[in-house]
């Protein structure tokens, strides 16, 4: 038990005597930290010409190489948004496929291709399992009136009763079209808010009749304005929407080429409602085993491939247009810094005559390089800030500054100050006393 309590003893002091040079480290480590600091500071404020030359430019690195990547984003996130219009869970079948196949798109095979008919619509509807919906669309462009207005080239959609469960439209006033109105060919529309606004001028259009290639129609709802987007695969706000069985009347369907939409049941896998959908087909069409499918099945993930990769070589673009530019602010950084160890050689002399060690002038001098960089980048970043919010009041297009954004224009300043100054630093802390007190 002596023995035991004497080790005991023993452990305790050792841990107490760590526990101190550890808080000893910790506070001597706070302490260069906090000299560092202020002799960058003081260093940075007595010269102010010299740091206004170093915020410029880090100033532009970091404005070029952030401004790309936010504009990156920007345009990232409106073409998503108008592509996800689309649904992601809906299969499209159709005449064009979206993309090529082994990056050729053989258009000359698909435009020999037959277009999807309102039979492979119906037979679809009856022999899926996997569908929850299934609806038959098509679009083409006409003339609308309404008294003494006019609009030219007006999208047209011709719908099937199904759409609304196939891609929900968002209605702010009046009502969807019943399935009696989808099916006997009625004259009643669907308007979008922009079409609304031209053709109505500030009119209710809810309830009033316009001229579509010369025959009339009621509007019966007012779409909700979605916004614009860069890319308007379904751009609702200027469309005109009326039922599949009246646009056979006014449009000739073999240039209209109508769509299959088919949208899965919850919980089914999009592949499986693809191979079932692919297997349909093949069979409507008659098609043998060694032939080819002379449709396609389009869905959402097509697009948002395509688009990765346009995005993956626009952000390269903007790492190499913005690291050139990064790569002239860390010259200018380390020149300057140059010139700061000169002017400050016989005080460094006297540092090192008083007991300050290598570790203190190398930090000193990393921190001043540091704080350059930081500050640069931080009016970089401003300046990326102000920009984007005068673009999206000027475009009325949303450009915002990502927290991701200014976390890597804070990190590539810190970088940049601490690899442009560590030489300069390094040759300060390598100075010899005698000589750097008795230098000119």
């Amino acid at each position: 038990m002596w023995i035991n309590s004497g080790l005991i003893a023993n452990l305790h002091s050792i841990i107490s005597i760590l526990k101190m040079k550890i808080f000893r480290n910790i506070f001597l480590i706070f302490k260069l930290l906090n000299e560092s600091f202020v002799f960058a500071f003081t260093s940075v404020k007595a010269n102010k010409l010299r740091t206004f030359l170093s915020l410029l430019g880090v100033s532009v690195g970091i404005f070029s190489i952030i401004s790309v990547y936010t504009m990156v984003d920007a345009l990232e996130a409106n073409m998503r948004a108008g592509v996800e219009t689309l649904g992601s869970n809906v299969v499209y079948i159709e005449k064009w496929p979206w993309a090529g196949e082994d990056g050729e798109y053989k258009w000359w095979e698909f435009w020999q291709r037959p277009m999807a008919t309102y039979n492979e619509f119906q037979q679809i509807q009856a022999q899926s399992t996997n569908a929850q919906a299934v609806a038959l669309y098509m679009r083409f462009r006409r003339e609308l009136k309404y008294k003494t207005n006019t609009l030219s080239g007006v999208a047209v959609i011709g719908v099937t009763h199904e759409w609304n469960d196939v891609n929900p439209l968002n209605i702010a006033e009046g009502r969807y079209m019943t399935l009696l109105e989808a099916n006997n060919s009625a004259s009643v529309a669907i308007i979008g808010p922009v079409v609304a606004e031209e053709l109505f001028e500030g009119e209710n259009p809810v309830g009033k009749e316009i001229k579509v290639a010369g025959r009339k129609l009621q509007v019966i709802a007012l779409l909700e304005k979605e916004g614009s987007s860069l890319i308007n695969v379904m751009d609702l706000d200027n469309t005109l929407i009326i039922p599949f069985s009246y646009a056979r009347t006014i449009a000739d369907m073999r240039w209209a080429e109508p769509t299959i939409a088919v949208k899965a049941k919850p919980g089914v896998y999009k592949e499986d409602l693809m191979g079932e959908l692919k297997m349909i087909m093949r069979s409507l069409r008659r098609l043998k085993p060694a032939q080819k499918d002379n449709f396609a099945l389009n869905e959402l993930s097509v697009i948002e491939k395509e688009l990765s990769g346009m995005f993956v070589v626009l952000n390269l673009v903007g790492m190499v247009v913005g690291g050139f530019s990064i790569l002239i602010g860390g010259f200018g950084i380390a020149n300057i810094m140059f010139v700061s160890v000169k002017e400050r050689t016989p005080i460094i002399g006297i540092q090192k005559a008083l007991g300050a060690k290598n570790y203190f002038i190398l930090t000193q001098f990393l921190f001043e390089a540091s704080l350059l960089a930081v500050a640069g980048g931080l009016v970089g970043l401003l300046l990326v800030f102000g920009g984007s919010a005068l673009f999206s009041h000027l475009l009325d297009f949303t450009i915002n500054l990502s927290l991701s954004n200014i976390i890597l224009g804070v990190s590539i300043s810190a970088v940049i100050g601490l690899v442009s100054g560590f030489i300069p630093a390094y040759v300060a802390s390598r100075l010899d006393p005698v000589v750097a007190i008795n230098a000119k």
